[in-house]
């Protein structure tokens, strides 16, 4: 088997939610060794998303939560009293990377901020992400990526124009910023080979999702357009949008780019009376009738299954994809040929499918081998084989409550 990419690199993971455990997860998934740290008395919020096993909440329950820390080794200490402090800083002299995302200044409270980390060993790779970065007035500002993505002007393009902005589905932002990071530790990983230094890396996950309205911000600051919500619709294509298809709530993404995919369209719609309409004929004619032209379109994509369109219209060069469901996403032949779906065996949940990376490498593929795990799961492992502590600390560190696998809140299993 080949060796993996990140073998021999060793993270201690304070990151929570999102943002952070993604990056750890792709160390992991190509041959890191991650511990992931967790307190017992206040869950990663992750662990408290559904879906449950069996629709039950439970810290060890939700296949969310799991989903994002495969490959990793699990603890659960607590960080406000001195020996978990200390127990912490032990892994912090074992690691290579450090990673956190808590809001500015939580982890200067336990003592493990980088400059405390930095005197501990002096070459770490250290990253905080949060919504904000760790500068400037509204550094604090501690929210999830929905509040992010809304800062960053995602929801003001998002809706109909007579209508009030719309959040995305997921916190968009929490879906860009990971790749920022990861690139950013691999190069300070290189940087430090080469060098022999450490780094710390601030990361504003809002300022990572700007990145992505680049075209829209250069309109305003070039021309003084500020954009508006257009529904489906796009300022350079006609048609362009979401069409219903045969079914119950099917539908299917068709874009026109030029007048040669203007004419793919008409034929594969069985060149109708109304393509050949003047209303029609030009790009901006059929910006003009867009309305008329997308009540044309539904009528005709309402009589196929979007399978069928889709195939109909790739084949023909126009660009179309049907809008997948969760069930067609995971019977879709092309993931499954790709292997994205891996299946492990979850200590409660059972087994169940997690996402393989969306890439390949070819020399040191990804192995995704364990589950998520559950809170504290991993202890004996990290702090015996990693450590080196005695079974008699361990018992010690449990009967003071500084180490655990339980989750000290209400209602938790």
């Amino acid at each position: 088997m080949a060796k993996q990419v990140f073998e021999g690199i060793k993270v201690a993971d304070f990151a929570w939610v999102g943002v952070g455990p993604q990056v750890g997860r792709e160390l992991a998934e190509h041959g890191a060794t991650v511990v992931r740290v967790e307190s017992h008395k206040v869950p990663d919020s992750l662990r408290t998303f559904p879906p449950f096993r069996n629709g039950e909440p439970g810290v060890d329950r939700s296949a969310f939560g799991a989903a994002f820390n495969t490959n990793k080794y699990g603890v659960a200490m607590d960080l406000t009293i001195p020996k978990g402090q200390e127990l912490a800083k032990k892994l912090v002299a074992w690691a290579d990377i450090v990673t956190e995302s808590f809001t500015p200044g939580t982890m200067a409270k336990f003592g493990l901020d980088y400059e405390s980390c930095k005197k501990i060993k002096p070459d770490i790779i250290y990253f905080s992400t949060c919504q904000m970065g760790q500068t400037g007035p509204l550094r604090r500002f501690g929210a999830y990526g929905m509040f992010g993505t809304t800062y960053a002007g995602f929801a003001n393009l998002l809706g109909l124009p007579d209508r009030e902005p719309l959040l995305i589905f997921n916190n968009y932002s929490d879906f860009i910023a990971p790749w920022y990071l990861t690139s950013t530790v691999i190069a300070a990983l290189i940087r430090r080979r080469k060098t022999g230094e450490g780094v710390y890396l601030d990361q504003s996950q809002v300022e990572a999702g700007v990145t992505f309205l680049g075209p829209t911000i250069l309109d305003y600051m070039t021309n003084g357009r500020v954009a508006k919500r257009m529904g489906n619709r796009d300022p350079y294509r006609s048609p362009h949008g979401i069409f219903p298809c045969l079914g119950q709530d099917r539908w299917v993404a068709i874009t026109v780019e030029d007048e040669n995919q203007w004419g793919n369209f008409c034929r594969v719609v069985g060149n109708p009376a109304w393509s050949k309409d003047q209303k029609f004929s030009t790009f901006l004619n059929r910006k003009k009738n867009e309305d008329e032209l997308e009540t044309l379109i539904s009528e005709w994509t309402s009589k196929y299954p979007p399978e069928e369109i889709m195939k109909m219209m790739q084949e023909a060069k126009v660009p179309c994809g049907m809008v997948q469901t969760a069930e067609d996403l995971f019977n879709d032949p092309q993931l499954k040929h790709r292997e994205h779906y891996r299946l492990l065996e979850h200590t409660v949940i059972g087994e169940h499918a997690y996402n393989a990376p969306a890439y390949r490498l070819s020399k040191t593929p990804n192995l995704i081998y364990k589950p998520g795990p559950c809170l504290g799961e991993d202890l004996e492992f990290v702090f015996k084989e990693i450590l080196g502590l005695t079974d008699e600390d361990i018992s010690d560190l449990f009967a003071e409550g500084v180490i655990t696998t339980e989750a000290d809140v209400p209602g938790a299993e």
